[in-house]
């Protein structure tokens, strides 16, 4: 249905306006080769699908570029702008780029002009790592607690219409309650934002660039971090006990002038009565990052997500689940450049000026 709607709809635009298109069809994992030897005469990303295929582009690049590019090379692949096509069920970023529309068609194809007119505005990146090597890139954030598990299972309920969403919330209330997720936290304040750099244009890379990043696919080991270690004296420590915790980033409620770069952690309080669970889980379905009256808000740069043994569960990472595990989640700010419509533009800026 993806493929359909982006043929019809905004492949033909594309075409028409001179661009050189060449499109890969994510269907299996491990592209990440695949991806970078396009990657070398390549001017602009275009993703189209949802939260999931965004995230699936945005992993396989930064795999491919940790492990096979030097970290000068990784700096000019971040400068690379990506348009977004929302073509998915869930498509978050669409909201901040493209201006609300009447139907599907009508967003595809304002999304695709928007991409051509080349207006941009920088995008934070969460990286969470867990236990394993390899960690997740986020666009929109992490979700862990009892609305995210009652919300992944409204579609079972999908017989009941326009009741579903506050079945799924209902029958959730039948478990242990008060439901309680326990959890240490430490985490790092705002970081103070530096000046943006001007934005370059990009031509061709030198020939002796191209080649390397060839010679680079076959035989470049992965390089490894020097890792940075934080004054201990400058984290702070709690011990949380939630009924829904959520990291984001401010990529949803864009502020191109702040002067300080942190996401947000909302520590949802436990005393949630079963009837304001219900009507609360409503709310949280279309705007995920709602943090209700009561909750603990926090600002920080970096932070640690400490779970006591044998916790279950899952994580909501951009709409994607994940086995819940103790992570390590740090801020990339302004890391990727995205196209935007010129009228959202201007819309941040107006706000941030009021």
């Amino acid at each position: 249905k993806a493929r359909t709607l982006f043929e019809k709809n905004a492949a033909p635009i594309l075409h028409l306006s001179g661009l050189d298109v060449t499109v890969v069809k994510i269907d299996y994992e491990g592209q990440a080769k695949k991806l970078l030897e396009l990657m070398e005469s390549t001017d602009l990303i275009i993703i189209a699908g949802g939260d999931g295929t965004v995230q699936e582009v945005l992993q396989e690049l930064s795999v491919a570029n940790s492990n096979l590019l030097s970290s000068c090379m990784q700096a000019t692949f971040s400068k690379i702008p990506i348009g977004f096509i929302p073509l998915g069920k869930t498509s978050t970023l669409s909201h901040t780029l493209y201006p609300e529309s009447m139907n599907q068609v009508q967003h595809i194809i304002n999304a695709t002009l928007a991409i051509l007119k080349g207006e941009t505005v920088p995008l934070d990146v969460l990286q969470i790592k867990g236990e394993k090597e390899q960690p997740v890139f986020a666009m929109t954030g992490l979700r862990w607690g009892s609305y995210r598990d009652a919300a992944v299972k409204v579609s079972k309920y999908w017989y009941l219409g326009p009741l579903k969403t506050k079945a799924a919330h209902f029958f959730s209330t039948f478990k242990q309650w008060p439901q309680k997720h326990e959890a240490a936290l430490m985490y790092l304040g705002p970081t103070e934002r530096p000046p943006e750099e001007p934005e370059e244009k990009r031509g061709r890379p030198p020939f002796h660039v191209r080649l390397y990043r060839r010679l680079a696919l076959y035989w470049s080991s992965p390089s490894k971090e020097i890792p940075q270690e934080e004054t201990q004296d400058n984290w702070e420590e709690l011990k949380i006990s939630t009924i829904e915790l959520s990291i984001a980033t401010q990529n949803r409620q864009l502020d191109l002038t702040r002067t300080e770069d942190f996401m947000n952690i909302c520590i949802e309080a436990d005393t949630v009565g079963k009837g304001q669970f219900v009507s609360r889980g409503s709310q949280k379905m279309s705007d995920p990052q709602t943090c209700p009256e009561g909750s603990q808000c926090i600002q920080a740069s970096k932070c640690i997500l400490q779970l006591p043994e044998g916790t279950g569960g899952s994580f909501g990472i951009d709409n994607e689940e994940y086995e819940a595990m103790p992570v390590e989640v740090k801020l990339l700010p302004r890391k990727l450049r995205f196209f935007c419509d010129p009228r959202r533009r201007e819309q941040m800026l107006h706000v941030a000026a009021q």
